[in-house]
């Protein structure tokens, strides 16, 4: 039967429920190898799934597992997520800020894996920070200071966790299905009401074009439907990085200036305005405009940034102690222009070589290494402008920057 399902698939036919549940959850259990798991990715990557194989597979992961009930909680629970991008800090900053204007926030995170920063390796960078709590301690904190962020608990649809390492090293994390399929059922399981998601675009990106990222929102928006679940999606730019700093302790002191009101209008504040009011939105009922205010206000008050340290604080987390690499190498404008473009891919790609991210989960990640750019698109600069900091324990070799910034 399992050879059956591999060539349904392959030839583009429709997999019921129960072929799904049988091929799926006999991976979950050992009885259905890599091999033909890895056969049957593929051959869903290329031939797609319809709608209801899509709803399925969705029930079949958050079955694999426990769901949370939120319900004790006063207000509309909203839970956020990204599809990921490099130098996204945004959990850091808007939390926080959501936290502050009495909507409460649970929100589980992962590491990063690839060119792409996870939240739970930002938030150990900062000294003493815990990101494996109990279900018990989880709810008392919420309930508590209204904020928590945790590494996704074992028992949380634990068979997307066993699928995602597949895809990960067979060529299918692209798949719209699949990826699909994953956010949201972790999403449900962690039994928020409102699901807000951001969906990245670009050459920083899983996904590439903005086809891909609408076809990605209007999936997730239908399994949303059928959980009766409201569901929105922002489709943000992830050509260029996000906001100044690439590297672990780096973008957790730039999510704090952010935090403080220091950064006035870049790319990260501006999508971490529009993803907190959207949040208040779809929480209290009130207008765009009447949300936008509430964060505003909160930041510029300082309550925002206060619940960021409580935060910390309750997750035992040590502030002072955060700290950057002393080894810094300034890279200088190679020439006189405007800033045109800066490939987000390939700073990923620096940062990992430095240490600030890891290509396969047993990789250790040095928090203290990065980037931090001193230009943005649209910049102009003289010829020996400083463009780049490089924080680092051991250089690499250094890619042509010629090549990452395009100045005409």
């Amino acid at each position: 039967m399992i050879v059956d399902i591999i060539n349904k698939k392959r030839l583009g036919q429709e997999l019921s429920y129960h072929e799904l549940d049988v091929f799926f959850n006999g991976y979950l259990d050992g009885k259905v190898k890599d091999y033909q798991m890895s056969s049957l990715l593929m051959a869903i990557c290329i031939q797609g799934m319809t709608d209801e194989e899509i709803f399925s597979l969705t029930k079949i992961f958050i079955d694999s597992g426990d769901t949370l009930d939120l319900s004790f909680l006063s207000g509309v629970t909203v839970d956020k997520h990204s599809t990921g991008g490099i130098g996204d800090k945004t959990t850091l900053i808007i939390t926080p800020i959501v936290a502050s204007l009495g909507v409460p926030v649970l929100k589980m995170s992962g590491r990063g894996l690839g060119y792409t920063g996870g939240t739970i390796d930002k938030l150990e960078s900062i000294p003493g920070f815990r990101i494996d709590l109990s279900d018990e301690e989880v709810m008392h904190q919420v309930e508590d200071i209204g904020i928590v962020i945790t590494g996704q608990t074992a028992s949380l649809a634990p068979m997307d966790k066993k699928i995602y390492a597949l895809r990960d090293v067979t060529g299918t994390v692209s798949s719209i299905p699949l990826i699909a399929s994953s956010i949201m059922s972790k999403k449900i399981a962690a039994g928020a009401d409102k699901i807000l998601i951001d969906i990245k675009v670009g050459n920083g990106a899983l996904l590439q074009t903005r086809e891909d990222a609408e076809k990605l929102s209007d999936l997730m928006i239908k399994i949303g439907k059928f959980y009766q679940k409201e569901v929105r999606t922002i489709i943000s730019d992830m050509n260029v990085p996000l906001g100044f700093c690439i590297g672990n302790s780096l973008e957790v002191v730039e999510a704090i200036k952010v935090l403080q009101g220091q950064e006035q209008d870049n790319n990260l504040t501006r999508l971490c305005l529009d993803l907190a009011s959207e949040m208040i939105c779809m929480s209290k009922g009130v207008s765009k405009q009447e949300a936008i205010d509430m964060v505003l206000d909160t930041i510029h008050s300082g309550r925002a940034y206060q619940k960021f340290l409580e935060l910390v604080r309750a997750q035992n987390g040590k502030i002072d102690l955060l700290s950057t690499s002393k080894k810094v190498k300034t890279i200088k404008a190679f020439r006189s222009g405007v800033i045109e473009s800066i490939s987000a891919i390939d700073l990923g790609k620096l940062s990992v070589a430095l240490g600030a991210g890891r290509m396969t989960m047993e990789d250790t990640i040095d928090y203290g290494v990065g980037l931090e750019l001193l230009k943005q698109v649209g910049d102009s600069v003289q010829k020996g402008d400083d463009l780049l900091k490089i924080y680092y324990k051991k250089m690499p070799n250094l890619p042509d920057f010629e090549q990452i910034f395009l100045i005409k």
